[in-house]
């Protein structure tokens, strides 16, 4: 026996079968003409490599994708202003002053905002500045720098003119500089010199009017990298001479000052902060643990899970981004020159390779040994379609950039400092920040870290500055470790640690001051 409909039944059938036409992909496709809907033809055309002439048609020449520029932080960046080179452009501060060179001055306020939230996390630093700025130890100092010009150096550089100092700033990376941080520094008064998407020749442009300035002469020179203290040895020698001291936070940088030396051209002491253990066992590892990661999902969306992965270089840097890639299911390789560091890779349960026994099979190709051309042509022919390669090194010496660009080889700009560079048979390899430091170029990197590496690069600055004479000859020093220890003890409170105190007879006991140091200078 049937069960009547209730009234309005029919009306109801009928608009949920409009319903069903109007909205159902199905209805669409069965409506449809065959013609028009061509799935077969589609997914063939889909699945095959763009077309010599099509890649060209879509691609963007070198020389444009190599200065775009956009923040893949927060970034209030006026799209209408990229085509005119901030060195083209008249800006004035609040104050009338014209001595910097930014994206745009308009945007200061935003960067205050990016400079406040940095503060919170930096809370030893900002308590090194409450402490020292009544004493000015810094006062006369006339620091120049260069190095990467975010929300967390600009807690430096507000410290280090806090502190008495007078300074004038580039950046040591095109693509890292925060362009809304620039302006909120030139706001406040600070000759900054740095954009985003800098061309090479600006990059030097920015440095050179940091240095040669009438009635201004640097003393103290702040480097990430060496380029600036190389800038000042090579071209103003004079200038050179008179530096009093040298703060260097880079392997790259440290690896050139040593070079200075041993060649006797070092006629300033320099002090050599990257092997500070406050900065090798924190900013080296434990921040590039966490931005590999980051710099990757922005840039790619990849999934990291049974992803093969290769980490050219196992120290700090390679140790962190190893154990965030395995923390997230990817396979990781390791290559290494260092038979002690690739007896740590096996111990942490690394496979240790040659890049050319795995560079066929991997999804990612990571670079962190400080050194050059460690990805050569060679490998980057071998790679299988879509491998991902970036370095996390400072310099941009270790993939063989250089060697993509011929006439072959045609780039893609897909999106920002993600370039798809195209082989003739159709092979893509995506390269990330056209091979400069991937965490800084792509993404962003932990405050409270940073605090940790600005607080030792102060002490350093404070340390060579006020040294008697004699203290420090003509060489490369690394920073005492009272030093170190002062640094790590200002960030504790922050976890609210609590240390214990030796007893005098544990202290006579070990041969230790109770107050420390409680490491040896050589230890790392």
């Amino acid at each position: 026996m049937s069960v009547p409909e209730p009234a309005g039944g029919e009306e109801k059938q009928a608009k949920e079968v409009e319903d069903a036409e109007k909205y159902s992909f199905m209805a669409t496709v069965t409506k449809a003409p065959k013609k028009q809907i061509q799935f077969a033809d589609d997914m063939q055309e889909f699945t095959k490599f763009p077309t010599k002439t099509g890649r060209r048609s879509l691609s963007r020449s070198i020389s444009q994708s190599s200065t775009d520029s956009y923040s893949s932080a927060a970034s209030y960046t006026d799209s209408s202003d990229d085509e005119v080179s901030p060195r083209e452009k008249q800006q004035t501060n609040s104050k009338g002053s014209s001595n910097f060179c930014v994206k745009n001055i308009k945007q200061a306020e935003f960067g205050r905002r990016e400079i406040e939230i940095a503060e919170q996390d930096m809370s030893a630093l900002i308590s090194l500045r409450k402490r020292a700025q009544g004493e000015k130890p810094l006062a006369g100092a006339k620091i120049v720098g260069c190095t990467h010009i975010t929300a967390q150096t600009a807690v430096l550089i507000e410290t280090l003119c806090a502190l008495g100092a007078q300074c004038r700033w580039a950046a040591c990376n095109i693509y890292s500089t925060q362009n809304e941080v620039a302006a909120a520094l030139a706001e406040a008064g600070v000759a900054v010199f740095a954009w985003k998407g800098e061309s090479e020749d600006d990059f030097w442009w920015c440095i050179d009017r940091c240095v040669n300035v009438d009635g201004w002469q640097p003393n103290m020179i702040l480097d990430d990298g060496g380029d600036l203290t190389h800038w000042v040895y090579k071209k103003y020698p004079s200038v050179f001479k008179k530096i009093r001291g040298i703060v260097e936070e880079s392997v790259t940088g440290v690896h050139r000052l040593y070079q200075l030396s041993k060649a006797g051209k070092l006629c300033v002491p320099a002090m050599n902060v990257n092997d500070s253990v406050t900065k090798q066992k924190f900013d080296n590892l434990y921040c590039c643990r966490e931005s590999i990661l980051d710099g990757l999902k922005r840039t790619t969306d990849v999934m990291f899970g049974g992803k093969q992965v290769v980490v050219c270089g196992y120290g700090e840097v390679g140790k962190g981004c190893c154990a965030a890639l395995k923390a997230l299911g990817a396979i990781v390789y390791v290559t290494e020159i260092d038979p002690i560091c690739a007896l740590q890779a096996c111990m942490d349960g690394f496979r240790v390779v040659k890049l050319s026994e795995v560079i066929r099979q991997v999804d990612v190709v990571i670079t962190c040994t400080g050194n050059k051309n460690v990805v050569t042509r060679e490998h980057l022919d071998r790679m299988k379609n879509s491998c991902i390669v970036c370095n996390m090194g400072h310099s941009n010496t270790e993939i063989d950039v250089t060697s993509l660009r011929t006439p072959e080889l045609t780039w893609e700009r897909v999106r920002s400092q993600v370039d798809h560079v195209i082989w003739p048979d159709g092979k893509r390899v995506v390269l990330l920040a056209e091979g400069r430091l991937l965490n800084l170029s792509c993404s962003t990197v932990p405050t409270f870290v940073l605090s940790i590496t600005a607080t030792t690069q102060a002490l350093a600055l404070i340390e060579l500055y006020n040294a008697p004479e004699g203290r420090y000859k003509q060489d490369v020093y690394l920073l005492p470790k009272k030093m170190d220890e002062y640094v790590a003890s200002l960030h504790l409170p922050s976890f609210d640690a609590h240390l214990t105190e030796l007893t005098d007879d544990q202290a006579k006991y070990l041969g230790l001051n109770k107050n420390g140091p409680f490491k040896p200078n050589y230890y790392r």
